[in-house]
């Protein structure tokens, strides 16, 4: 389980806080305005913002001693954070080993990851020969390859049409339940919600509210969600 346990977040003027559980295998969409703390929430869980009171566990164990690249934790951003110089093999193959010193297996591995994204034969190929929609791909097989118990997304396709976006959330969504992981994903799309999350957790108003069964939530939005949603 991931437990957000009375945390307060400050950030100068700015605070939020949370006090949720989302089940261990679970798809939790956050949907709330901009600045609201969606990104933030991810942040505090991959290890990039601290919280000022109350703790942060996974499986019971508090997060806050453990230094970001020790977390449990996937982190794909919108914009896919690929290297420039690297082929789409070499980006995926940061997700084994940040030296990339990797052996034939290792590179079989690889190989497997593009395959399961369905960039088959590209691996050589640089992101900028790439479109979009590839190299989210490309960053989709690297987080494969990681195999975390937590995948968080931030918005990683709101730049994609609703076509490739809907294509993209059914990898994911298969990519989470190949590996039984956890994901926290944050958009600002109630279709994407609909799509892959078992519940959403709304975020307005300084605040994370507890989770609500998507259907349920949007069925009958509380005042915060409806106003929101318009």
């Amino acid at each position: 389980m991931l437990e957000f346990d009375a945390v307060e977040i400050v950030q100068d003027d700015w605070r939020m806080t949370a006090d949720i559980r989302l089940p261990s295998g679970s798809a939790t969409a956050l949907i709330g305005p901009s600045g609201s703390g969606k990104s933030t929430l991810l942040a505090a869980i991959a290890g990039f913002v601290a919280p000022a009171r109350g703790r942060i566990l996974w499986e019971g164990r508090d997060l806050a001693p453990l230094a970001p690249a020790e977390r449990p934790v996937t982190l794909l951003f919108q914009e896919h954070n690929l290297f420039a110089h690297l082929t789409a093999a070499q980006n995926v193959g940061l997700g084994v080993r940040p030296d990339l010193r990797l052996d034939r297996s290792s590179w079989g591995r690889v190989e497997a990851a593009l395959a399961a994204v369905d960039l088959a034969g590209m691996g050589g190929r640089h992101p900028a020969k790439l479109s979009g929609g590839q190299r989210q791909r490309v960053a989709l097989a690297r987080a494969l390859l990681r195999a975390r118990p937590l995948l968080l997304l931030d918005e990683p396709f709101a730049a994609l049409g609703p076509a490739m976006r809907a294509e993209m959330l059914d990898l994911v969504a298969h990519i989470r339940r190949e590996q039984d992981a956890t994901l926290v994903f944050a958009t600002h799309q109630p279709e994407d919600a609909r799509r892959i999350a078992g519940q959403v957790v709304l975020v307005d108003g300084h605040r994370a509210y507890p989770p609500v069964a998507t259907e349920a939530i949007f069925a009958n939005p509380p005042p915060e969600l409806r106003a929101y949603l318009g």
